[in-house]
């Protein structure tokens, strides 16, 4: 099986592993499973999940990680052939992610540093961004809020890594990507393209890596909002886990294409789970 796992609530929370998790994916794909992380968090580049996963004994290579950053450098290369210029409104991930597909990438930081002393005209003279992408910023500010929204009123496309509203950790539910998505959305009057789930292009590059059709896969995630619809819009199955954001009361009132095909409160269950999904699939 094609197994896509969300990450965030699924496979650690913060810098605390969920039980059990990393050695049951270990088994999975000892057993001949393709397991691919599929992750709406913007803030960290490939190669960190590579090493995090790893030193939690989880199987993992760079090719089987597909971000939101990720996601939407490729989506932006794919859409704008002929853009350059990239604003970067998020942590130093996203930016990494970006200058990995060719474009020239300036950090929201950065810019309201330069704002600050010249001018917003000045910086756009310079070289006005063609794009700006928003993700979680741990140290958003007004100035880079503010530089955001004037590229984007100024005429750079407007696209969003994702629009969760929180995300989990080991201290609780903090804010997400889309806190800070909706802020430049209200600053600048511009509704964004959003890339991450629920819309289903993270999925479908998951499955690309491994050469595989995203109908074909079982979701693992933990949200009702975006890991649930992701899976129905791409046609995949999907385990919903308890081990994050969404409850078992929230799942179980869920009906008919809206429901999971299974739910799971910890790595057990997700097993027994996916034992019941692969009997199900050789009937």
């Amino acid at each position: 099986m094609l197994l896509l796992v969300d990450l965030d609530g699924v496979v650690y929370r913060g810098s605390e592993p969920i039980p059990g998790m990393a050695e049951l994916l270990s088994r999975r794909a000892a057993a001949g499973d393709d397991v691919v992380y599929v992750t709406n968090n913007s803030m960290w580049y490939r190669a960190d999940y590579v090493e995090r996963l790893a030193s939690m004994g989880a199987p993992v290579s760079a090719d089987r990680v597909v971000s939101s950053p990720r996601a939407t450098a490729l989506y932006l290369r794919e859409v704008e052939p002929g853009l350059e210029r990239v604003l970067a409104l998020g942590a130093a991930g996203l930016g990494r992610e970006l200058a990995d597909v060719g474009f020239t990438v300036v950090m929201a930081g950065a810019a309201a540093d330069r704002v600050a002393r010249e001018g917003i005209d000045r910086f756009e003279a310079s070289g006005r961004p063609g794009a700006v992408v928003v993700g979680l910023d741990p140290d958003l500010s007004w100035e880079r809020l503010a530089v955001a929204s004037a590229s984007i009123r100024a005429g750079a496309r407007f696209v969003a890594t994702n629009r969760d509203p929180i995300y989990p950790t080991e201290r609780g539910l903090m804010p997400g990507s889309g806190a800070v998505v909706a802020a430049v959305e209200t600053a600048s009057g511009v509704r964004p393209v959003s890339i991450g789930k629920p819309a289903p292009f993270l999925l479908e590059e998951a499955a690309r890596a491994v050469g595989a059709r995203p109908a074909d896969a079982v979701m693992i995630g933990d949200g009702i909002l975006t890991d649930l619809p992701a899976a129905r819009a791409v046609g995949a199955r999907c385990i919903l886990m308890l081990t994050g954001v969404s409850s078992r009361l929230e799942a179980e009132a869920l009906r008919g294409d809206e429901a999971p095909d299974a739910i799971a409160a910890d790595a057990p269950e997700l097993e027994a789970a996916l034992s019941m999904l692969r009997a199900a699939g050789s009937a």
